[in-house]
């Protein structure tokens, strides 16, 4: 899930706790253009108080406007909200190329899903929540893998936690700075270092270490098309293990750190040790995207630069990486 939906249903959770009317607004269905996905959340407070969004602003003046009956209305049951439906709704609402939204708006009770819910997610765990919109009632279910929107107009099930996983083989200075910058964009950072220097003091939560040497740890995580795997270490003992497993795997991102010519001789070593072609051309390297980068707050930022551009869809060939990044 995104991070600014959790942080709405933190800060959704915190007012119930106060002792605030919160209303929660879901996107459920978006045709056209639409500035916000499906998925995306905003809270409300009964003062006016705003967490999230929804759309590019507009939408939110008017679900403001209809707050004090939204809000006063605490604990009945859900209801659909539709905006762009004409073409002068949609200039009102400033709903680009003719886009239609459709919200579920939902008076949240005394939510004590919330916390159940925002618990599991920081124990990297992936729920899906199931809202009927006649009762409000809200049930948590765990899922395996990412647990797509579905709505059929009586029930809400919307996936939540970690979708997008990044193991770092390395707990260097540069993997801290890459951790730092992956858990805000949404991915579980993994971490596999036998080294047991490198293990110490990591901030609580930054991330979960992988036990075993790194070609057991790629396997240990069972990579799919949601994993990137990227090697830091710098050693070739502990990268290559590591690459040889990664990149016959389903991961949809593996790189290593390394100078162009490193790179070069790093896909000799690997093709030396029997990995076919097509899977060393997989490799990522040098990583990151050319942004002049030296230190490793710089690479850190490149590295996932490049990571998030393959996640959506612009997918570098290593070679064309490897000549801009030259």
């Amino acid at each position: 899930m995104d991070t600014v939906d959790l942080a709405v249903l933190r800060r959704a959770r915190d007012w119930l706790a106060d002792g605030h009317r919160v209303v929660l607004y879901t996107v459920v269905e978006t045709w056209g253009s639409a500035p916000r996905p499906v998925g995306a959340l905003l809270a409300l407070r009964e003062d006016g108080r705003v967490e999230g969004s929804v759309s590019g602003g507009c939408v939110e003046d008017d679900l403001l406007a209809r707050l004090p009956t939204a809000a006063t209305e605490h604990g009945r049951a859900c209801r659909l909200i539709t905006y762009g439906v004409t073409r002068e709704e949609t200039a009102r609402f400033g709903l680009p190329c003719g886009g239609t939204l459709r919200l579920v708006e939902e008076p949240l009770g005394e939510g004590a899903w919330l916390g159940e819910l925002i618990e599991r997610c920081e124990a990297h765990q992936r729920v899906v929540r199931r809202l009927d919109l006649d009762s409000g009632r809200v049930t948590l279910a765990q899922v395996d893998r990412t647990a797509p929107l579905r709505f059929d107009g009586q029930t809400l099930e919307a996936g939540f936690g970690p979708s997008w996983r990044l193991l770092l083989i390395g707990a260097g200075q540069l993997s801290r700075y890459v951790a730092d910058l992956a858990g805000p964009l949404g991915f579980e950072v993994l971490i596999c270092d036998p080294r047991e220097a490198y293990a110490h003091d990591w901030p609580a939560g930054q991330a979960r270490f992988v036990d075993g040497m790194p070609d057991d740890a790629v396997l240990a995580i069972e990579p799919d098309a949601h994993t990137a795997i990227v090697a830091l270490t710098h050693d070739p003992r502990l990268d290559d293990m590591a690459l040889l497993t990664a990149l016959q795997s389903r991961a949809f991102y593996v790189g290593a750190l390394g100078s162009r010519r490193n790179n070069e001789a790093r896909k000799g070593r690997l093709c030396s040790l029997g990995l076919p072609a097509e899977a060393v051309e997989r490799l990522h390297g040098p990583i990151g995207l050319p942004i002049g980068s030296r230190t490793p707050a710089e690479i850190a930022l490149s590295l996932m630069a490049e990571v998030v551009a393959c996640k959506n869809g612009l997918r570098l060939g290593a070679t064309e990486a490897a000549r801009r990044c030259a």
